[in-house]
């Protein structure tokens, strides 16, 4: 979550490039954190909040990477205050880990499919097309496979 901004806090001149998009994806964010989660899986209560974060990092990535449309100053920024994940962006840099959701779905072990998250399995390798839709258990991902 990005630090609460104070007046101490020095923007770099381009942040009006970013700024109202930063403070939709904190709007959002406010009210994933203050939904009511009854009725739904452990797990299940966090997804929209992974898939928010997904989302910023994702957009500033476009920005500085893709687009080429904000400047190293103000990425840094960005990433120092908390407005995106580094780790994550570094791994999006990486082939095979373009589409990546979140990082627990490389660290940890799944389970379900024995070494790898469920979702980061290629959908031909998967079980029979008669089956009900996969989904990964930490973050809700259908499939974030880079070679689909």
């Amino acid at each position: 979550m990005p630090k609460i901004r104070t007046k101490k806090t020095k923007f770099p001149k381009d942040w009006s490039t970013v700024e109202s998009t930063m403070l939709e994806f904190e709007q959002k964010m406010r009210e994933a954190e203050t939904e009511n989660h009854q009725g739904k899986r452990k797990h299940e209560g966090t997804w929209e909040i992974l898939k928010i974060h997904h989302d910023r990092s994702r957009y500033l990535y476009e920005m500085y990477y893709k687009k080429k449309e904000i400047s190293r100053e103000l990425y840094d920024f960005c990433l120092r205050e908390g407005y995106g994940d580094a780790a994550l962006i570094a791994k999006w840099k990486k082939q095979g880990y373009e589409k990546l959701c979140c990082l627990q779905c490389i660290q940890s072990r799944d389970h379900q499919f024995g070494t790898v998250c469920i979702c980061r399995v290629p959908k031909p390798q998967l079980a029979d097309e008669g089956k009900a839709e996969i989904q990964c258990n930490h973050c809700g991902c259908k499939g974030c496979s880079s070679s689909d």
